[in-house]
């Protein structure tokens, strides 16, 4: 064999690169999990869901040939996230692992957020969403849901929209996360401490890189040693990317009074039978069912 047609062989059994779609095709995945959040609360089966959804999406795009794929691996496996990995040309690595996490046995992620998490970011690529607003919309997900920082940030590294600078930044981070405070961590690679450090005279090679602006550092330093959820709202708020789905809180209060009253009832009913028994008596018999017991003689 030669080396050209070794290299062919080579190239063929690599599975492609991650790559961004056309805004089409974003547009087109969020009505999809839109669908699916919407529908899925009727407790079926996600693959008959897809079978119902897999007419409604757009011939124009790729996405009824991934939900085609999708479909088929799903019967014969049972989970998707799988299937998604063998598309990743068409799935990015963050969008499979967020559906793993879903489909984890041992794990509390619920499907339905996992949907809304898709939903908006699909949404937000289609409105040509910004390196900076992406990553804090992804890795805020991955903490509101207590998702595994390890395989979440390697996912969300190997995403299309970040260059080579991006990818060492969240590698670097992904060793780095619950040694150092986050909020310090995004300050020193913004350009407000860029800016800090040539006006105290120091150098600023072997630090960085600054891919920040300016305006993100000065709202990561005010969010020093504070809750960093506060910090993300605050980053929400000016970076305009879209607000990170979760669990809704359930309202037990509901429940209470229902509870209250089987109580109630079950007091009154042993008050009644203490007022019996000091009168009276208790009638044991009238407890009796209609097939009376024959006692023996």
């Amino acid at each position: 064999m030669t080396k050209v047609a070794a290299i062919v062989n080579e190239s063929q059994s690599k599975p492609p690169a991650p790559q961004l779609l056309e805004r089409a095709e974003y547009i087109e995945q969020a009505h999809l999990y839109g669908l699916l959040g919407e529908r899925i609360v009727e407790q079926v089966p996600i693959q008959e869901l897809l079978e119902q959804v897999q007419f409604e999406l757009s011939a124009s795009t790729q996405l009824p040939m991934a939900v085609s794929f999708l479909l088929t691996e799903l019967k014969h496996s049972g989970i998707m996230a799988p299937a998604m990995k063998r598309l990743p040309h068409y799935f990015v690595p963050f969008q499979t692992y967020v559906i793993s996490e879903a489909e984890r046995d041992s794990g509390k992620f619920d499907m339905r957020i996992a949907l809304k998490i898709l939903q908006a970011e699909a949404r937000f690529r289609a409105d040509s969403a910004s390196r900076e607003g992406m990553f804090f919309f992804q890795f805020e997900a991955l903490c509101r849901n207590r998702l595994r920082y390890d395989a979440g940030l390697k996912a969300i590294a190997s995403d299309p929209t970040y260059d080579p600078i991006w990818v060492n930044f969240i590698l670097e981070l992904r060793m780095q996360i619950g040694f150092v405070d986050f909020a310090d961590y995004l300050f020193m690679h913004s350009d407000d401490y860029r800016q800090r450090l040539i006006a105290a005279g120091e150098p600023i090679e072997g630090k960085g890189p600054f891919i920040f602006g300016r305006h993100e550092g000065r709202i990561a330093f005010s969010g020093r040693q504070r809750d960093p959820l506060f910090l993300f709202a605050a980053l929400q708020r000016h970076l305009g990317y879209p607000q990170v789905p979760r669990p809704a809180v359930i309202d037990r209060t509901i429940e209470l009074v229902p509870q209250l009253q089987r109580r109630v009832d079950r007091l009154e009913t042993r008050l009644q039978l203490l007022e019996q028994e000091n009168r009276t008596g208790i009638d044991i018999t009238k407890f009796y069912g209609k097939d009376k017991p024959i006692l023996p003689d």
